[in-house]
C-alpha cells in the first residue's frame, strides 16, 4: 500500500503535513462560516417571511428593501465580492490574506444565499397551521418560534445541507487567492507546479465533506420529519 501510494501521489506523501493543516483550514471556514452566515440567513429569511404582503408582521417597505439588497448581494460573483469588501474585510481583521479575513467576503457571499433559502423553506410551512395558531391566540413571535422554526426544521435542514455544500466550494474558491486551506493547496502546489496527485487528493477530501453533510443532513431530516 505505501509503495502504491509513493508511486502514484509521490508529493503528497512528501506534503502530509501540510494536507493536515490545510484540511483544518478548510474546516475552520467552514465551520465559522456556517456558523455567522446562519445567524444572518436565518435573521434574515424570517424577516422576509414575516414582513412579506399577508405575513405577521406585513411590511410593504421593509419587505421590498431587504428582498432587493439580497438580490443585488447574490448577483454578485464570489470571486468579485473578494476584491470588493477588501476594505471591510482589512478594517475587521487588519488583512486580507488567510484563513480569518477570508471569513468576512464568505459570510457576506453565503448568508444571502442562505437567507433565500430559508424564506423559501419556511413558505412549504403548511398555512393552515399558522391560521389555527393565531386562532389559538398565539402571539406573533411565537408563531415564528413555535411554527415557522419547529414545523419548517425539516426544509431548514435541508436547505442548510445545500448551502453547507456550496459553502464548501467556495472556501476553494477562497483559498485561490490566499485564503488558505485546501484550494489553495490544489492551486498553488498541484496547478502551478504541475502536481496532479495533489491536485487530485485535496479534491478528494473536499468530496468527502460534500457526502459527509449530505448523509448527515439525510439522518437529521428523517430524524425530525413527522
Amino acid at each position: 500500500m505505501g509503495s502504491l501510494l509513493q508511486n502514484y501521489f509521490p508529493n503528497v506523501i512528501q506534503l502530509k503535513q501540510e494536507f493536515i493543516s490545510s484540511t483544518w483550514e478548510t474546516l475552520y471556514m467552514v465551520f465559522w462560516t456556517a456558523f455567522g452566515a446562519g445567524i444572518f440567513g436565518i435573521l434574515l429569511g424570517v424577516v422576509l417571511v414575516t414582513t412579506a404582503p399577508g405575513g405577521i408582521f406585513a411590511n410593504t417597505a421593509i419587505y421590498s428593501i431587504l428582498d432587493k439588497i439580497i438580490n443585488l448581494c447574490r448577483s454578485i460573483p464570489f470571486i468579485i465580492m473578494l476584491a470588493l469588501i477588501q476594505p471591510i474585510t482589512r478594517f475587521l481583521t487588519g488583512t486580507t490574506i488567510g484563513t480569518t479575513a477570508a471569513l468576512v467576503p464568505l459570510i457576506v457571499g453565503v448568508t444571502p444565499f442562505f437567507a433565500r433559502q430559508i424564506e423559501n423553506a419556511l413558505l412549504e410551512v403548511d398555512q393552515g397551521i399558522i391560521e389555527a395558531a393565531e386562532a389559538m391566540g398565539t402571539s406573533p413571535i411565537g408563531i415564528v418560534f413555535r411554527v415557522y422554526l419547529i414545523e419548517g426544521l425539516p426544509s431548514i435542514i435541508r436547505v442548510s445541507a445545500v448551502t453547507v455544500i456550496n459553502l464548501i466550494g467556495l472556501t476553494a474558491m477562497a483559498g485561490a487567492i490566499g485564503a488558505g486551506g485546501l484550494g489553495n493547496l490544489a492551486i498553488t502546489r498541484g496547478y502551478n507546479r504541475f502536481q496532479t496527485d495533489v491536485t487530485i487528493a485535496a479534491t478528494v477530501i473536499i468530496l468527502l465533506f460534500v457526502f459527509l453533510s449530505q448523509f448527515i443532513s439525510n439522518v437529521l431530516i428523517k430524524k425530525t420529519s413527522h
